[in-house]
This record gives structure tokens, C-alpha cells and sequence, in this order.
């Protein structure tokens, strides 16, 4: 990294991604592999605009679509496209999409404000498109991306939601070195260091054999203090076993409760996706009826029409006859009775 480190990657690599600093030298999971290994390109069919003027918007409410979107978005200025990134089988939406700009300042304000904004009760996550502005890219699916979950184990940093963290330099000046390592001074200090300490221990000797009364009180103190310490070392680790024992606990509490978590929000998910396709299956049952009501609808006005009509034409035909029957009687009486 050196003096060009930046918290936000300006290259995408993603063996620098996995890592928290950026400076690791082999992948830590089989995603890191995997993206190394990808030949990723964008999709042209998806995204055709300019790139320095579309920005990506996740962590969507599945229920909100691009109207929503351009509700949210148009505040800041005029907006080409919006696209909401669908399942191309079930049509379900992905939770992301994409919003193109008129103006690239218009998308820099965008990014700026509109980042963790609520929309549809879910916090969004803004930034640019990656895909054709950042080199390297390799999207989440190949093993890259940004960002990630902890429980899946397979971070990606370098991007706005986890930028890296700055690498600890060990090798500066003034650091600590090995006593063994600092030259011969050192060492010439060490042995007189050792001498005087021989020296003392000859003056113990002497003095031990002078007042062996005191020496073993001294002993016997020395050997209650080392036992009272070894005593307290043993509660203090007892302590500090219970309290990672706790520690332990607590943090597999807390990942149960996660886990319970995530779960319950899946299920909740599930539900309601089950819930929209019921209200669809009875929107389409309601549609069907309302073309069949209407189809026999038409059919009885057709009926009702043509009974109409062949009434009308016994009725003409009745006053003709009528007409006929009235001028035979008048041509008879102009005759004096006779045909």
C-alpha cells in the first residue's frame, strides 16, 4: 500500500478486497479464488448510458419498483432511466437496481444525500455503478464485490459500506529490537551485569552461613509469599476462564439470536411473497369472472336483439297482410261486390 493507501479502492483486485487492510498476499476463502479466476463483462443490454452519471441503489424493499424510485430520486435533478433488477424466471424483484442521470452533478448530489435514505422502510444503499467506471470490477455472484455479511464469512472491502482499514507499519524506526541483537556494548554491559550478580550471591553465601536462623525464616517467608502468589495467579485465571466462559456464551447467545433473526425475517419475506402471489392468483380469478359475466352479458343482449328483430318482422308482416286484406276490400266495393 505505501504512501499511495486510500480507504476507497481506485483499482478493483480482489485479493485486496477480502482483506481489511488490503494487504494480504494469498485468498483467505474459495470466493477470493473464484473471483481472481473470473472473466467478468459488463452487460451492454443493461446498462448503455453514460457511467459517470448512473448510480447503484441496493438493500431495496422487494415491493419497491422503479416508479418509487423516480419518486425518490428526481429531487435532485432530471433523470434518464430507473431499472429495478428482476429475476428473469419468477419476475420477483433482485433489491437493487440502477438510476441514470441527466448531469453527472446531479448524480454526485444524489450519492452524497440520498445515501441511507428511507424508501419504502428500507434504509438504501448508494453509490456509483461500478461494473463499467471501476477497473477489475468483479461483481458479488463471481466471488467480488463490496461489502457482505459477517456470517457469511466472506467479506469484501475497499467500497463505501467497508473501506479499508489503515495497515499497522512494524518495521519503523524506533522500534522495539531484541536485547540479543544490539552490539557488543550491550553484551559487555550484560556480562558485568552478570558478575556483580555472581558477586552477590558469594556475599548471600557468606551471610547465609553466619545467621542460618534467619536465612530459613527468610526462606519460609519467601515460600508463603510464592504460594499466596501462585494462589491468586490460579484465581485470576479461574476468574478469566469463567469470564471468557461467559464471554463465550454471551457471543453464541448473540449469534442464535441472529440467526433466530435473519430467520424470522426470511419467513416473514417468504410470507409476504406468498401473500402477493394469493392476491394475484384472486386478482386473475376476479379478472376471469368479469370476462365471463361479460361475455354472457353480451350473449343475452345478442339473444334479446334478435328476438327483438324477428318480433318487428312479424309485426311488418301482420300490417302488410292487414294492408293487402284493407285494399282487396276497397277494390271489392269499387267492383259492387264482386272480385
Amino acid at each position: 500500500m505505501g504512501d499511495e493507501w486510500t480507504a476507497i479502492a481506485k483499482v478493483y483486485d480482489p485479493l485486496k478486497a477480502g482483506s481489511i487492510d488490503g494487504t494480504d498476499d494469498r485468498p483467505h476463502d474459495r470466493g477470493v479464488q473464484r473471483a481472481m479466476l473470473a472473466k467478468y463483462k459488463p452487460r451492454k443490454a443493461q446498462l448503455d448510458g453514460d457511467p459517470d452519471c448512473t448510480l447503484f441503489v441496493s438493500r431495496l424493499n422487494p415491493d419497491t419498483d422503479e416508479r418509487s424510485l423516480l419518486k425518490a430520486f428526481q429531487k435532485y435533478g432530471d433523470i434518464v432511466t430507473v431499472t429495478v433488477v428482476r429475476d428473469i424466471v419468477t419476475g420477483f424483484s433482485k433489491c437493487y437496481g440502477f438510476v441514470e442521470f441527466k448531469k453527472e452533478k446531479s448524480a454526485i448530489r444524489a450519492r452524497q444525500d440520498a445515501h441511507e435514505d428511507v424508501v419504502d422502510e428500507r434504509v438504501l444503499f448508494v453509490d456509483w455503478e461500478f461494473s463499467r467506471s471501476l477497473p477489475g470490477w468483479v461483481p458479488r455472484r463471481l466471488g467480488g464485490g463490496f461489502g457482505g455479511q459477517k456470517e457469511s464469512g466472506q467479506l469484501r472491502f475497499g467500497g463505501r459500506d467497508r473501506p479499508f482499514k489503515k495497515p499497522i507499519n512494524l518495521h519503523h524506526k524506533g522500534s522495539y529490537q531484541p536485547r540479543d541483537v544490539r552490539g557488543y556494548a550491550d553484551n559487555e554491559d550484560r556480562h558485568k551485569h552478570r558478575d556483580r550478580y555472581d558477586e552477590g550471591r558469594r556475599d548471600k553465601d557468606r551471610y547465609q552461613s553466619r545467621d542460618r536462623d534467619k536465612d530459613r525464616e527468610r526462606d519460609s517467608r519467601d515460600k508463603e509469599r510464592e504460594r499466596d502468589t501462585y494462589r491468586d495467579r490460579d484465581r485470576d485465571r479461574d476468574k478469566d476462564r469463567d469470564r471468557d466462559t461467559y464471554r463465550d456464551r454471551d457471543r453464541d447467545r448473540d449469534k442464535d439470536r441472529d440467526r433466530d433473526t435473519y430467520r424470522d425475517r426470511d419467513r416473514d419475506r417468504d410470507k409476504d411473497r406468498d401473500r402477493d402471489r394469493d392476491k394475484d392468483r384472486d386478482r386473475d380469478t376476479y379478472r376471469d369472472r368479469d370476462r365471463d359475466r361479460d361475455k354472457d352479458r353480451d350473449r343475452d343482449r345478442d339473444k334479446d336483439r334478435d328476438r327483438y328483430r324477428d318480433r318487428d318482422r312479424v309485426k311488418e308482416w301482420i300490417k302488410n297482410e292487414k294492408d293487402e286484406d284493407r285494399e282487396k276490400d276497397e277494390r271489392r266495393k269499387d267492383r259492387g261486390g264482386r272480385y
